[in-house]
């Protein structure tokens, strides 16, 4: 097939090796005192080796090569440790991959390899704060405080890795962000055992990016059930949207149960509210 993929001048290559670490897939190699690209099969054509060279020796061509294979440079790249796993994973993503770096997520994921936190496009780095973690049961400090039932961080559907262990078998709550403020009971009648996600339909930019997320995590993981909190204002019906497109595309069947919210703070009765939500 024809593809890009990186071509060294030998004329220019003067062997110094500061590529090497640029190519955490190890597709180069110093052999005999020059640069050498050794595998087709690990070359992404990507260039990220391009800008380390001091001699303008390596260029992205476009010639016959072997099909890359991301999962067999993922298998490859895991015994080197975390830090070569991270900088592939923001190597891919730098360059806007991202079907390759699900590729390597799921390969990870499945070899029960941690995923390393990592940079991702527009952000310095991986905030401690959006790192998966999962919260241990609490209790209330004093009679008549209510405990929080909380299970895991994070819980913004735009920071969730789609691989955390917490979506195990999990049984899903994903609300409008509006609906804990004004529901008073969230925590004990709907959050109490359930994985939250949130987002808001309406001013969060990126929905086609919730629907791939969240297909990603019903298609890798068991989820038990759904279930879907909205306020009653139109726009927000389109969490509803967002959770059936998912599933569409990742072809599952999962039982999904709708509440609405009302701004009064009660939970809708069957048929109280009967418009649906914006779906743009």
């Amino acid at each position: 097939m024809k593809r890009k993929i990186i071509e060294i001048d030998e004329e220019k290559c003067t062997g110094c090796g500061l590529c090497i670490p640029d190519c955490p897939e190890g597709a180069l190699q110093v052999i005999e005192g020059k640069a050498r690209l050794v595998s087709d099969l690990f070359c992404d054509g990507l260039g990220a080796c391009i800008g380390t060279c001091p001699e303008g020796a390596i260029s992205v061509v476009e010639r016959e090569a072997g099909p890359y294979d991301e999962r067999a440079v993922v298998a490859k790249i895991v015994p080197q440790g975390e830090a070569v796993i991270r900088a592939h994973l923001e190597h891919l993503l730098g360059h806007g991959e991202e079907e390759l770096y699900r590729q390597a997520v799921g390969y990870l994921t499945e070899h029960a390899v941690p995923v390393p936190s990592h940079r991702t496009p527009g952000a310095p780095s991986v905030c401690p704060g959006s790192a998966a973690r999962t919260l241990p049961d609490t209790a209330p400090q004093d009679r008549g405080e209510t405990a929080s039932e909380l299970r895991q961080w994070p819980i913004q559907l735009s920071l969730v890795n789609p691989a955390a262990s917490y979506f195990d078998d999990a049984d899903l709550l994903v609300s409008g962000d509006c609906v804990p403020f004004a529901y008073a009971g969230f925590h004990r009648d709907f959050l109490r055992g359930r994985v939250l996600l949130l987002f808001c339909p309406k001013l969060d930019a990126d929905i086609e990016g919730y629907v791939a997320k969240l297909a990603e995590i019903f298609s890798r993981h068991t989820i038990r059930s759904v279930t879907v909190l909205h306020m009653e204002v139109p726009c927000c019906g389109g969490v509803r949207h967002v959770v059936d497109r998912a599933l569409q595309r990742s072809g599952k069947a999962v039982p999904v149960e709708d509440r609405t919210i009302l701004i009064t703070g009660r939970v809708a009765a069957e048929g109280e509210v009967t418009h649906r939500g914006c779906r743009g």
